[in-house]
């Protein structure tokens, strides 16, 4: 069965910890040290410039939002949000 969901990375809050990317593949390290999504609908506020100060937003309608909000759940600065839509 297929959820749609929003998954919202904090990247200002990220610590670059990535107790995220072990729980949930779409979450990789970005060549700044922070966490990112890779797939679904991804957008983020701002300019390039402002990037690590603005959330980064994907959307997903597939089966995997258990392992979202495993990553949530594990972020230890509560940096990720999983809304379902």
């Amino acid at each position: 069965m297929t959820t749609e969901y929003r998954v919202s990375l904090d990247r200002d809050a990220c610590e670059g910890i990535f107790a995220c990317l072990v729980r949930d593949a779409r979450f990789v390290e970005a060549a700044d040290g922070l966490a990112s999504i890779e797939g679904g609908d991804a957008e983020a506020g701002g300019d390039a410039a402002d990037a690590a100060d603005q959330p980064l937003v994907a959307s997903f309608d597939d089966d995997r939002i258990d392992d979202a909000r495993r990553a949530a759940a594990a972020c230890p600065v509560d940096a990720i949000e999983v809304t379902e839509l």
